[in-house]
């Protein structure tokens, strides 16, 4: 729900009426993955989508149905080998789906509110929500600030936020959406009143979807080349944060680089040296300059990244290892070297290498072969590895 905060955000400033489906887990093949979210207002207005078609009209009038109800569900969705034309994913996967009415007055006396509000602004934020337990509490949300402060609540115990915000601010700090399972043995679960270990009253116990808005993850790329243009067109495009880094002035310039967040001017190694990264950085290296290079790929192959990845020809690449390794860079150091940089597409232009490398990145990211699926074998939809959508990062 959170990758629609801006516009739902608006909808609620607007005094809107609307319920909102979220895609709480998948199994098998499903195009979208848990956080997934389709809203529809009272006028009949929706945005957004839980599978990228297959189930959108079933979700729909799930939503208006919840609108005239005001009622919360959940619902499963799977493909029907019975009935081709049943309402399913016909990918052959399934996904459960949270539909959720949220009246005018809702956000204000909730978690919705202020969690919509913050995923807008870009804050860090975990919203954690009811998607498995007792239909007087299937809903009920939490909102987790990074600071470990919380709004709202679950409709239980006391003790029940606790632990939801210990396990969703878990999941913040990895940039991370999913569901996480509580045991039905937490005291006092099913009502405010109930003494300290007296035992649950959820039988079976809860499952949580939390959703994280972390800041979009960074790509920066080295070299201020005509790839690099092309290159932080495509990174902007796939929801990263781009920066551009060059020690030559002339070329490092807002003008060549109007997709990119930041254009800096300042020798590679020294600029990423002074800069912060983490698990889900992506650095691409595209200097192709030997005393660019090297120290830069020196330090790029010691710190925090998701990707590290080098242009350069194959001759190019086993120099540059040699003179890494001459750096004291180790071989398990330099394993996590991507180069050539960009998958095999016979690409020439630099639209078509920027395409090659993205290619790449997304491969590594989400756990793919790069193989063409024509003749295939493997799942078209991936087990996803990642630690956080840059669309909701």
């Amino acid at each position: 729900m959170l990758d629609l905060a801006g516009e739902l955000h608006r909808w609620i400033a607007e005094g809107r009426e609307f319920a909102v489906a979220t895609v709480v887990t998948v199994g098998g093949s499903a195009p979208r993955g848990p956080g997934a979210a389709l809203a529809v207002d009272s006028a009949g207005s929706a945005i957004g989508s839980v599978s990228g078609g297959c189930v959108e009209g079933a979700v729909y009038d799930l939503c208006r149905e919840a609108l005239r109800t005001g009622e919360t569900v959940l619902e499963r969705f799977g493909y029907s080998d019975e009935d081709a034309f049943a309402v399913g994913l016909t990918c052959g996967g399934t996904i459960d789906v949270l539909i959720t009415p949220v009246s005018a007055q809702a956000p204000a006396r909730t978690a919705l509110g202020p969690a919509l509000s913050a995923a807008a602004r870009g804050e860090p934020a975990a919203l954690a929500r009811v998607a498995r337990g007792p239909a007087e509490l299937l809903g009920h949300a939490l909102l987790v600030r990074s600071d470990g402060t919380s709004e709202g609540g679950l409709g239980g115990h006391p003790e029940l936020d606790r632990v939801a915000a210990a396990e969703a601010l878990a999941l913040l700090e990895t940039g991370r959406t999913g569901t996480v399972d509580l045991s039905g043995s937490g005291a006092g679960w099913g009502s405010p009143g109930t003494e300290s270990g007296g035992g649950s009253h959820c039988p079976g116990g809860l499952t949580l979807l939390v959703e994280s808005n972390v800041p979009p993850p960074r790509m920066i790329v080295f070299g201020a080349v005509d790839f690099a243009s092309a290159l932080a067109r495509a990174g902007k495009f796939l929801g990263y944060h781009v920066t551009v880094c060059d020690a030559r002035p002339v070329f490092a310039t807002r003008d060549r680089f109007p997709d990119a967040d930041e254009v800096v001017v300042d020798w590679p190694h020294r600029y990423l040296r002074c800069t912060a990264t983490d698990a889900r950085t992506v650095l691409c290296v595209l200097t192709h300059d030997a005393k660019f290079d090297v120290p830069l790929l020196k330090e790029a192959l010691r710190m925090p990244a998701a990707f590290v990845g080098a242009m350069g020809s194959r001759r190019t690449h086993e120099d540059r290892n040699r003179r890494l390794r001459s750096e004291g860079v180790t071989e398990r150091e330099l394993s996590r070297l991507r180069s050539p940089i960009g998958l095999d597409l016979g690409a020439r232009t630099p639209e078509e290498t920027a395409l090659s490398i993205v290619a790449e990145i997304v491969a590594a990211r989400r756990g793919g072969t790069g193989a063409p699926l024509t003749g295939g074998k493997t799942p078209i939809h991936h087990e996803n590895r990642d630690h956080g959508s840059p669309a909701v990062a």
